[in-house]
């Protein structure tokens, strides 16, 4: 294997990602962590973070990073160099995603949920077939940020993107870098100029312009303008989603009852 070449993390991410792995436990003593690695910035430095607490942690833990193609092709040899240089263990999972999506997709219609749900599918798979008891996804704060606002404006939910939680098959999802803001990834990949190949091998890149999602477009500009009119904005919405008055809201499962 070729000699790991230094990339530097800034210290304020890695105290972010170390204080939110003690408060959670979302990697543990003897934990088998699968990591999904799409070759994009977020998933890049999650993977150079597990390596980097690989080495460093005071407790043993197994992880191994996974990209799952669609089967439509992907720019992938910079993903083989860099989890080479950095020692982490990688594999390439073929599957035939963009296929099923072709064949089942709806006139004007935009399939990202649909995509995203046969991605885990896969990711789900070989975590149980390699015996993985966590998943680990790239998620970061702005991706919260936006899941949020996503769900309040379009679908009429209060709901998020929690740190960790169990899913059905038993395994565990977990996200080291939810804290973390999509600014200071930008910052790691930049100093370190790291490549990242310009579509991150989505399927709705492949797409004309007028198919892609523009739902989370306008939320993301909807934040940035927020966040301009109240710096402290991002801030505040952590500690919110922390901070939850279930009572204080319409639902009546959490509703005070009368005697």
């Amino acid at each position: 294997m070729a000699k790991e070449k230094a990339v530097e993390i800034s210290k304020k991410i890695l105290k972010i990602t170390g204080q939110t792995n003690a408060q959670l436990g979302l990697i543990k003593e003897g934990d088998k962590v699968l990591l999904g690695l799409s070759g994009g910035k977020d998933s890049i430095l999650l993977a150079t973070l597990l390596a980097r607490l690989k080495r460093y942690a005071p407790f043993n833990f197994e992880f191994k990073a996974l990209t799952v193609d669609y089967g439509r092709g992907g720019e992938y040899e910079y993903i083989f160099e860099y989890c080479e240089k950095h020692g982490i263990p990688y594999e390439l999972y073929r599957t035939d995603i963009y296929k099923i999506l072709e064949e089942n997709k709806r006139e004007g219609s935009v399939y990202c949920s649909f995509c995203s749900r046969m991605r885990r599918g896969a990711l789900y798979t070989k975590a149980l077939e390699g015996g993985y008891n966590k998943l680990a996804l790239a998620h970061h704060l702005d991706d919260a940020a936006e899941s949020f606002m996503m769900n309040l404006t379009y679908n009429g939910a209060l709901r998020s993107m929690p740190p960790i939680y169990k899913a059905e098959n038993g395994i565990f999802v977990i996200r080291p870098l939810i804290f973390v803001r999509e600014r200071q990834i930008i910052d790691f990949i930049a100093k370190n100029n790291i490549y990242i190949a310009p579509d991150c091998n989505c399927p709705i890149m492949w797409q004309k312009d007028d198919k892609r999602p523009f739902a989370r477009e306008k939320t993301k500009q909807m934040l940035k303008e927020m966040e301009e009119a109240n710096p402290d904005f991002f801030t505040s919405l952590k500690v919110a989603l922390s901070n939850v008055h279930l009572n204080s809201l319409f639902d009546m499962k959490y509703l005070d009852k009368q005697d």
